[in-house]
Order: C-alpha cells, then structure tokens, then sequence
C-alpha cells in the first residue's frame, strides 16, 4: 500500500552571512494521503526545495517531524527512509547504459540477479524506454534522459517518490507532453494504487494540469493548501490570486445596504451574496467564509477569462453590469486579450474567446458592456 506523509511543524534555519539565522522553511505542516500526487509550488526561494530535501533526508530540520505511515523518519538518513529522488539535472552516470543506471540502486540494495534483471525491465517498460536499454545518456533526448532517471527512482519501489523540478530543462512542447505521461506513471504504480509522490515546481501550469493537491509557499510558509480547482476559484489571499495565473484586483468597500453576511465557517447555508462598492460601479459577489460588515475594505480578484463583453448598454436592473471601453486588444486568433476601462479610470483585462471585438482602429466596436457571475467575483482581504 501506499505511504501517508505527516509533516509536523517543521522549520529549517540556516546560517546567516554576518551572523544569525536565515529562516528558509517556517513551521510548515502538511499532510499527504497515500498515493497522492502532491505539489509543492511557488516562487524562486520560497523554500519548497528546502522542504523537499528535508523530506528525502538529504537536510535535517532545525525542529518539527516528518512522519511516514506513523513512522518518525526526521533524523534517518536517506537510505534509510527508502525514498525515490529525481533530481533537476537527471544525475545519469555518462558512462553507464541506461540498463546500468537503473540497476544501480538495486545494486546497492544486493537485489539477485534475476529479480534485478525482472525490475529493470519493468521500470523502463513503465516510462517507455525499455528499447533503449543499452544506449548511454548521451544517446538520448532530454526527455528520455528524464524518462531513465524517473525509472531509477522507481526501481527501488520506494515508499515516496520526490521529484525536485524535473521537467524545468525541456523544451516548452516537451514539459507539456511529459506532464501526463509523469502523472500515468506515479497514479499505475503500486499495482494501481499509485505512489504516494510530492512533487516541487515553480510553473503553475505544471502543478495545475497534474496534481491531486497543492501546497502553495511563500517566504518559507504555507499560504494555502487545497486541490487545483480550488485554488484557482478560490485564492485565500492576493499573493495566491496574483500567483495562479492572471487576475484583476478591484479594491472596494462592502455595502452598507449589502443585505447579507458571509456564513459562519460552520454553517450548512448557501454562501451568502453581498454587494461591494467600487470605483467602477457596484459589484455582487459570493461571500464564502470572508468575514463581512459594512464599511469593510475588501479587495475583488475576477479572473479575466470570467469577465464576458456585451454589446449594447448594461441594463438597469442587471447585476455586475457595467459600461467600458476597450482601449487596447492583444489579436491572438481563437483568443483575444483586451484591455478595458471601466468608470473610475478603473482598467481590467479580459480574455475573450472566439474574439468579436476590437479596439478601436481594428475594425471593431469599442463601446462595450462588461458583464461578470457574481460566483466569479472573489473577496480577498484588503491589503
């Protein structure tokens, strides 16, 4: 079966130059379900490599634990914890075949011959590669570079596979291709059950298109935790919103007539709708936990794929209506990016689909009304 992973306040400090501490991974707890493909995301230094190799072992915490299956593996080495590493850089012997690299942990581990010999076949018959058994990596394409080293880890049938931004030296079509292929392998191992696998990137689209779950960092913290769909609808913060993709951020104040107040954390009731007033005219949205009250500084992050352009203007009684002006569009075929001006000089990105219109110049209408589901209308604390 597979492994469950509890991370347990952990906190990493390193020395300073000049004196004193550096914090690269600050009291994170996480926990992992077995078989999960488990992401952790973020910026350059955010300390989700740190992170991972406190996990492989490689790096001991400063405090907190890791747990494997229940199991304190804090302070073991790393061949003791029997974890699977694929590292950045592929770290193929260039001498040996393909064969011999994947052997090598097995080798390690004085596995018989015939069994070593049935496990290497295995491996690379799961990643695609058992044509190539005795060609040298200097032979291969990145991508089956990659594809050998994800068979060494493999081979060993670790509890835990660690994969530390494996696909960040391929070409752009490559990483696309390689991102299902990766997610096939770790959700087939295991006879099926897959691989309890935590996987560490900075490219959102990587995370968003292959993960169970996410772990978003941000200055050695967790800012939120939850699965694609949710992060992306649901951002707890602007650094989140701002993080997973383009958004636009509107400040405003809640309403003093707004009518309704965010549900209580514990209540079964529909999210409640409140009504915030902006520079660019009043806006509904779906208050889900956020605490409200009237007079209520709050920021709107709307996605621009949600914002839709009308033609014709907004109607009196229509919710989240409002008048613009496209003052500038970026052509790209199927799509179009535009830029709009709503009332207040307040300027929003659109992404419009099948594009119709144009700013003005192009051929098309510039006057326009912009149009957005209350339920795509997400509040943020005001920073």
């Amino acid at each position: 079966m597979a492994t469950a992973i509890a991370i347990n306040a952990i906190t990493k400090r390193f020395p300073a130059p000049g004196g004193g501490t550096t914090t690269a991974v600050d009291n994170v707890s996480l926990e992992i379900a077995p078989g999960e493909l488990f992401f952790l995301l973020g910026p350059s230094g955010c300390g989700k490599t740190t992170l991972l190799r406190m996990i492989a072992g490689f790096i001991e915490p400063t405090s907190g634990e890791i747990r494997f299956d229940g199991r304190d593996v804090s302070r073991l080495p790393p061949n003791k914890r029997n974890t699977g590493m694929v590292f950045q850089s592929y770290a193929l012997w260039p001498h040996m075949t393909v064969e011999a690299n994947v052997a090598f942990g097995l080798n390690i581990r004085g596995v018989g011959a015939e069994e070593k010999k049935r496990r290497i076949r295995e491996a690379l018959e799961s990643v695609h590669m058992a044509a190539y058994a005795q060609r040298k990596p200097n032979q291969l394409s990145g991508g089956q570079q990659q594809r050998v080293a994800l068979a060494r880890a493999l081979v060993i049938r670790p509890d835990v596979l660690l994969l530390d931004e494996p696909l960040s030296n391929l070409d752009a079509k490559l990483r696309i291709e390689l991102r299902s292929e990766i997610r096939r392998i770790c959700k087939d191992a295991l006879g099926g059950h897959g691989i309890t696998t935590i996987y560490v990137t900075h490219d959102q689209k990587e995370a968003l298109s292959m993960a169970d779950r996410v772990a978003i960092m941000d200055m050695g913290r967790v800012a939120q935790v939850g699965t694609p769909r949710d992060l992306y609808r649901r951002p707890a913060s602007r650094f989140v919103a701002e993080f997973l993709g383009e958004t636009n951020f509107i400040e405003g104040t809640i309403a003093a007539d707004a009518g309704a107040t965010a549900r209580p954390p514990t209540s079964s009731t529909s999210t409640a709708t409140v009504a915030v007033q902006t520079p660019a005219g009043r806006l509904l949205a779906e208050a889900d936990g956020v605490p409200i009250h009237s007079g209520a500084r709050v920021t709107c992050s709307i996605r621009p794929e949600a914002l839709r352009l009308l033609d014709g203007a907004p109607g009196a009684n229509e919710p989240n209506t409002l008048p613009g002006r496209i003052v500038e569009t970026t052509y790209l075929g199927e799509l179009a990016q535009h830029v709009v001006e709503l009332p207040g000089r307040t300027l929003v990105k659109v992404a419009e689909l099948n594009p119709m219109h144009l700013a003005h110049g192009s051929g098309g209408r510039t006057e326009v009304t912009v149009s957005v589901n209350p339920a795509d209308v997400v509040l943020l604390p005001s920073e």
